[in-house]
């Protein structure tokens, strides 16, 4: 399906699991097992106000416990929409006691947006599992005397959700250890990098460029709920300034949008990302793990989900990874985990996901949780062998060159020493993704890069099929003495942005930016080398195509350069760019 053709629910706004299934949920598969729905209300503190969250609690007939799945809405959604239902459903029919609620500031649950926050979001999430335990009852006085034990107050119970609905298990299980399993679906490491990418290390030296159009697509959605939705719940207006969301939110957008990078606000604004996202508590994650990323997606990138399992494993918690098809930038392919239809058992993520409940919540320890590393392959049309697995992620095996003359090539004395010279104009002049096409379904245009404002450099045609897998990386060295002359200055906005990327050149000359996806780069000293690390792709290189490498001046989904900078590369035999690149069993 492309997502050109997908509505705004569909892209992840409201639809937790298939974030791009919104427009095409479909009736669940048949129940394969009876249960009853009752809704429940739940009176909570958190970040001192007194929140009311809206639930459903599903129980399977029968009178035994059961273990419990604790599932929430992607942002913008609420208990009731197609994925956050079908969990409830799915797992229902299949003997688990599901409860899925609205998060707080969503639905009919009150309290404002806080983005996942551990110490709001987390901490209302763990009084529910407090109901689950049986240690206190709903509003109405329903109490869950159902629910296997650990032991007196600890409730078996794994969690699963997508993107606002994946962060939050990981934020839940921070604060709450009796949380015995999670399977966070396209979400987030690291907001600040989410948001604002710098893909040039170290990690938060320096801002990146900002994702304009998917964060002002979620602000607008946040602020216009107490405009859209009737009888607010009072606990969810802020203030006229920020009616929504908590403060802090609100505060870092505009600095966002405002397009500069002052270091008291840069340090508000990456000290409040950071404090509501998975990079600054994972070490007190406890429960296995199971991450599922989607190659399609340009908000949150595979690079993320790399960053969270590579935390959790050095920690030892028990943690594997998929990369799936699709994300919040489409990419759904036939067969592919949809839990709108209840496809868990002929889903290859659906079977992962039973199997690792199976594991850890019904504790058969006969069931297989399957390899470290998984990854979905677009060139392989048999549905049952679409995903190939790993022990662990590809290492960065291939090196290419880049020559004075525009060409990639394989070795440093193949390169013709020379230099090439780009420069930005006033206005974007490189595409991507309008990365909210399909909020209100209009075409998105080809990539494309205007002469003059960009550089590349090509390979010959590859003599043998090349599969990429996992995340190039790039480094490079440029003279702009424009640049060089602002990068001191007291606003980060004044140093250089340049665009890295990746395209597959047909024999015919056709070109393909895999999935859309760039690297944002704020170069942090122009006098120096730096190293670009691009977002993970999955990709065949058919033979006979070419690898093209690009550097870019602009790209029209996010913010750039603040005045004209030239940017001249310079290459000789000695002393040259390298990119390197991730190649499956190479």
């Amino acid at each position: 399906m492309s997502r050109r053709v997908l509505s705004f629910r569909a892209l992840g706004y409201s639809v937790p699991l298939a974030l791009l299934l919104g427009a095409a949920v479909v009736t669940p598969a048949p129940a394969t097992g009876q249960y009853t729905v009752t809704a429940l209300k739940f009176t909570v503190p958190a970040g001192g106000r007194t929140c009311t969250i809206d639930a459903d609690l599903y129980r399977p007939a029968g009178t035994g416990r059961a273990p419990a799945v604790l599932a929430t809405n992607g942002f913008g959604g609420s208990k009731s929409d197609g994925s956050t239902d079908g969990i409830g459903k799915a797992f229902a029919e299949r003997g688990y006691v599901s409860l899925v609620y609205s998060g707080l500031g969503f639905g009919d649950s009150g309290c404002l947006i806080s983005l996942d926050d551990p110490d709001i979001d987390g901490t209302a999430a763990s009084k529910l599992v407090d109901f689950l335990a049986g240690k206190r009852a709903a509003d109405d006085g329903t109490k869950a005397d159902f629910v296997t034990l650990d032991a007196e107050g600890d409730p078996r119970v794994g969690m699963i959700g997508g993107s606002y609905g994946g962060a939050i298990q990981l934020a839940t299980a921070a604060v709450d250890h009796r949380v015995d399993a999670l399977v966070p679906l396209i979400t987030w490491h690291d907001l600040a990098y989410s948001l604002d990418p710098n893909n040039a290390g170290p990690h938060g030296a320096v801002p990146g460029a900002f994702k304009w159009q998917w964060v002002n697509g979620f602000y607008l959605m946040g602020e216009s709920q107490p405009l859209t939705t009737p009888n607010l719940d009072p606990s969810r207006i802020n203030s006229l300034d920020c009616l929504h969301f908590v403060t802090e939110a609100c505060r870092t957008v505009r600095t966002l949008n405002s397009g500069s990078y002052p270091a008291d606000r840069t340090a508000e604004l990456l000290a409040y990302s950071r404090s509501v996202s998975p990079v600054s508590y994972l070490s007190r994650v406890k429960a296995p793990t199971l991450l599922v990323q989607g190659q399609a997606d340009s908000l949150f990138n595979l690079n993320e989900a790399t960053a969270t399992y590579k935390t959790l494993t050095a920690h030892g918690t028990p943690t594997r990874m998929i990369w799936q098809s699709w994300g919040h930038s489409g990419g759904m392919a036939a067969g592919e985990l949809n839990l709108g239809q209840g496809n868990l058992e002929s889903a290859y993520v659906g079977k992962r996901i039973l199997a690792w409940f199976d594991r850890y919540l019904r504790k058969r320890k006969s069931a297989d949780t399957g390899p470290a590393f998984a990854y979905y392959r677009d060139w392989i049309t048999d549905p049952t062998g679409t995903y190939a697995t790993a022990d662990r992620l590809p290492a960065l095996s291939r090196k290419l060159y880049l020559s004075g003359d525009g060409r990639l090539v394989d070795s440093p004395s193949e390169v013709t020493r020379g230099s090439r010279t780009y420069t930005n104009r006033t206005v974007p002049t490189s595409h991507s993704e309008s990365s909210l096409a399909g909020t209100v379904g209009l075409p998105d245009p080809a990539p494309y890069d205007t002469e003059g404002t960009y550089l590349g450099w090509t390979s010959e045609p590859l003599t043998r099929t090349t599969d990429v897998v996992g995340a190039p990386k790039a480094t490079l060295k440029v003279v702009s003495p424009k640049a060089e002359r602002t990068q001191d200055s007291p606003d980060a906005a004044d140093r250089l942005v340049l665009f890295a990327k990746l395209y597959d050149i047909a024999p015919d000359g056709t070109g393909t930016l895999v999935h859309r996806l760039v690297a944002p780069v704020r170069v942090p000293d122009v006098t120096r080398s730096f190293t670009v690390t691009l977002p993970g792709i999955v990709h065949r290189y058919e033979k006979g195509h070419r690898l093209r490498f690009v550097i870019a001046a602009s790209d029209d989904a996010y913010f750039g350069n603040r005045g004209i900078k030239p940017v001249t590369v310079v290459s000789s035999p000695g002393n040259t760019g390298v990119l390197e690149l991730p190649v499956a069993g190479g």
